[in-house]
């Protein structure tokens, strides 16, 4: 089976809702979280689907980024208003792939698009908070757990226990 990424549209939301039940049942957010990640920042939002033609094509995944600020990442399942002023980093704010879009190198796909698109905007950071399932594959990926002290590890505490926040400098 082959997969590829195209850009998010406001019709994706319930996939996106459905795909989230799914991959990331430990962490709910509200629909209008995603709607308004999408809104504030559309290029930085995209589904993972198979290929075909028409209805053959099924949407396996996505992803959602937005600029952020180094050592900020917003607590889970909260709106963010508007985007950071003067952000510094384009923050991974979530990324779910069904168990049958695994495999498919769409992951390593997710972050050569998160790359480009930080590189294009001229941010020098890539930044993503991780849930310890998906640990081992950012420590893969390069990033580095960011020690923001007390502050930090606060947010960190809204998602759960075993999260980390971690940083990777922009290859592009």
């Amino acid at each position: 089976m082959k997969a590829g990424w195209r850009a998010m549209e406001a019709t994706d939301l319930d996939r996106v809702m459905a795909i989230a039940e799914i991959v990331h049942p430990d962490y709910p957010e509200d629909r209008a979280v995603f709607a308004e990640r999408l809104a504030l920042y559309p290029e930085g939002c995209a589904m993972a689907e198979t290929e075909g033609a028409g209805s053959d094509r099924t949407c396996i995944g996505y992803i959602v980024m937005h600029p952020g600020r180094l050592g900020v990442p917003p607590p889970l399942d909260s709106p963010l208003g508007a985007l950071p002023e003067s952000p510094d980093c384009l923050y991974l704010h979530d990324v779910a792939l069904l168990p049958a879009a695994r495999g498919l190198g769409l992951g390593v796909a997710a972050l050569e698009r998160m790359d480009a698109l930080a590189a294009r905007r001229g941010f020098r950071w890539l930044a993503l908070t991780s849930t310890p399932g998906a640990r081992a594959f950012w420590d893969a990926q390069g990033f580095l757990p960011h020690d923001g002290g007390a502050g930090l590890a606060a947010k960190l505490a809204s998602y759960g226990g075993g999260m980390a926040y971690m940083t990777k400098p922009v290859a592009g």
